[in-house]
């Protein structure tokens, strides 16, 4: 079964949505291949994924964490995630004039999470909310306008600063704020969607991912512009694919701060959040 595109086509197995960032290789390199003849693994933008587990076209997706707020039926279904505890490498805020004075952003087309991020961070510390811009996701974000702009993924990890004054890595700056890891994104299902057998596939894709972190280093590094070396440390040092204890009050606090500024509705029941059954 070869890894599919998003498509219009019936189906009647479990519809299963992820992304093709570097990242997440870990988690869905070899899931395709333990998956029962009528699922499917398809491939989206990370916007794209959450609209399409809201409207009902997929079962069960690895969604941004400010999309698994906006929906009370949503439920996380594996303790298998993408987060940091530190500095995360491939999330940057980049600075044209100093963080106070910033009154436009330029937020890559594919960062939900991490734009909603970037206005928490910056109205804790400064009291402003500067202007969104569009950044579209094939665009040169180096040449996008803004007096910041979100780059994301590999053209976060070695970016170019003519013309920049300041660099913060997003998840080292949440982790200094808070003392907690940051979740980017989780395995989310609508209630009742994603059978049990499901559950435990995801959990052991992930494990033989991490185990084999340098076999896929050596597979993905050239692809993404890396070194074999930096990419086994980006999975390996960087990134944190467990959602633990840590993760969890991390995602919480994440809920807290959004709720506060408009970011995420009021009424979701965090308690929920750690409906993790493995």
């Amino acid at each position: 079964m070869s890894l599919q595109e998003k498509t219009s086509e019936p189906h009647f197995g479990i519809r299963i949505g992820a992304v093709s960032y570097l990242n997440t290789k870990p988690l869905i390199d070899g899931l395709e291949s333990s998956l029962n003849n009528m699922d499917r693994l398809e491939l989206d933008l990370p916007s794209h994924l959450a609209d399409r587990l809201s409207n009902r076209s997929l079962d069960v997706a690895l969604i941004p964490s400010i999309e698994f707020f906006q929906d009370e039926e949503y439920v996380i279904v594996s303790d298998a995630c993408i987060a940091c505890f530190g500095p995360v490498w491939s999330v940057k805020l980049l600075f044209r004039v100093p963080p106070r004075e910033v009154k436009t952003i330029a937020f890559d087309e594919g960062s939900r999470t991490s734009a909603a991020l970037s206005k928490i961070l910056l109205y804790e510390r400064f009291g402003i909310r500067p202007q969104p811009l569009p950044l579209p996701i094939l665009s040169n974000p180096f040449e996008a306008e803004g007096d910041a702009i979100l780059v994301i993924g590999d053209r976060a990890m070695k970016p170019k600063l003519d013309g920049f004054t300041e660099e913060w890595d997003l998840g080292d700056e949440w982790a200094e704020s808070t003392g907690l890891p940051f979740v980017f994104a989780m395995w989310v299902s609508n209630r009742g969607r994603c059978p049990i057998e499901l559950e435990v596939k995801l959990g052991l894709a992930r494990d033989r991912g991490l185990a084999e972190a340098s076999l896929l280093a050596e597979k993905y590094a050239s692809d993404y512009g890396l070194t074999e070396e930096e990419c086994f440390r980006y999975f390996r040092h960087y990134l944190r694919f467990v959602m633990g204890p840590l993760e969890q009050q991390g995602l919480e606090l994440f809920y807290k701060k959004a709720v506060s500024l408009g970011l995420a509705p009021a009424n979701r029941d965090i308690s929920k959040f750690r409906m993790v059954t493995l």
